[in-house]
């Protein structure tokens, strides 16, 4: 079995381009691997006289904000994609005599392959809750089961919008989406202005990193000295404005909170995700030296394979595994309060069972998202008489087929 596993593995290094830097898809897969831990880590549905209710251990236990710090990786998802983006057009430009048909098919390649899955989801649901509905289910349970399984679809609107808007934000200074957090802020809880302007933020906020990762494309975040600007700025100002001028610790909604830091971005969110931009810049290098080992290098091709089949589903798992445990009573640290210790260890307990019901989640829904990705041909019929030829036909994180080719 071991033996099998290091041929796999050995495989997919040996079909990875020679140019592609591995550390983009490492900081990617991190990324969602980390959204998907952050939220089983803090979000509990709580059994409570036969209605299902959502609670999180940060509302208790105000003193586990730093567990936020880890598990909220949006940022570098957004600096990722950002430099992916940029690049992936620019050599689309390059490679097709009208600039204008270029954008239009880069974009429906990249739009397809973050809203093809998609589609299973909703329908999936459309039906759970239809059918929970007719048998008599509490409409607010309902109405949490589906609110949680739909969340992580507001982050695909916004990064479509944004990959939409790659021509103009490929030469956008970070300053100026920054310069729009501050403002925005300053009115609304400097001066009373109204509450919905913060939703301006969801733009802007998260423009800050995408630029940024275009910026990375220009070579203008290459020098160390920028990452750790990035860093230490990012660091002191988090820390200013959540000591000096009231923002919450926490970097994910809490529910009952007057102010998240969330929903929608504030300034101490944009901030933090700066400082995150800075480390991921600084640990390229060491990740790039890390994923020369093919194992290394075969887990984190394969978390990308299916990023957003594991990132749309991972609450599912979740309610699945919460349902499911209800069969056997209130289970602690899947359907009790978040309230102590107890509970946080419990929670620990479970998560294997979530990755496992995850892990069948992708098994069953993985195609959607794949297509026809990751397909392998053997150009000489004469496999393995040396000097074969693997040609693996994949897309490119810009969304361009391309054929790799190496010597076996």
């Amino acid at each position: 079995m071991r033996q099998a596993v290091r041929q796999q593995a050995g495989r997919i290094d040996a079909a990875t381009p020679v140019e592609r830097d591995r550390a983009v898809d490492a900081l990617r897969a991190f990324a969602i691997l980390g959204v998907i831990l952050g939220h089983w880590l803090v979000t509990a549905l709580v059994a409570d006289g036969g209605t299902l209710r959502t609670a999180s251990p940060l509302q208790h236990m105000p003193w586990l904000a730093p567990v936020s710090w880890v598990f909220q990786p949006l940022a570098v998802f957004f600096l990722v994609g950002g430099h992916v983006a940029t690049r992936g057009l620019a050599s689309a430009r390059s490679r097709s005599r009208s600039r204008g048909t270029a954008y239009r098919h880069w974009l429906a390649a990249r739009l397809s392959r973050l809203f093809r899955p998609v589609a299973a989801v909703l329908t999936l649901w459309t039906v759970t809750a239809g059918a929970l509905l007719l048998a008599g289910a509490d409409f607010g349970t309902v109405r949490t089961l589906v609110k949680l399984a739909l969340s992580p679809l507001w982050f695909l609107v916004v990064f479509a919008a944004l990959t939409a808007a790659t021509p103009l934000l490929s030469r956008l200074n970070p300053l100026w989406p920054l310069a729009v957090v501050l403002h925005v802020d300053l009115l609304r809880f400097g001066l009373g202005g109204p509450a919905w302007l913060g939703w301006v933020n969801v733009a802007a906020g998260w423009t800050v990193p995408y630029t940024l990762g275009a910026a990375w494309t220009r070579g203008e975040l290459d020098r160390r000295r920028a990452a750790w600007t990035l860093l230490t700025g990012g660091t002191a100002a988090t820390a200013a404005l959540v000591a000096l001028a009231g923002y919450p610790a926490s970097m994910v909604g809490v529910p009952g909170a007057a102010v998240s830091n969330l929903d929608p971005p504030t300034l101490a969110a944009v901030t933090f995700g700066l400082a995150q931009c800075g480390l991921a810049l600084l640990l390229r290098d060491r990740l790039r030296h890390a994923l020369r080992r093919p194992s290394a290098w075969a887990a984190v091709a394969l978390v990308n394979l299916s990023a957003m089949t594991l990132f749309l589903w991972h609450q599912t798992a979740l309610m699945a595994t919460t349902a499911t445990g209800l069969l056997a009573g209130r289970l602690p640290g899947l359907h009790t309060r978040p309230d102590d210790l107890g509970w946080v260890a419990a929670r620990l307990a479970w998560l294997p069972v979530f990755a496992l019901a995850l892990a069948v989640c992708r098994a069953a829904f993985r195609h959607h998202e794949q297509g026809g990705r990751g397909r392998w041909a053997r150009a000489n019929p004469r496999a393995g008489q040396g000097g074969s030829r693997v040609v693996r036909v994949r897309r490119d994180p810009d969304g361009a087929r391309s054929r790799g080719a190496r010597r076996v």
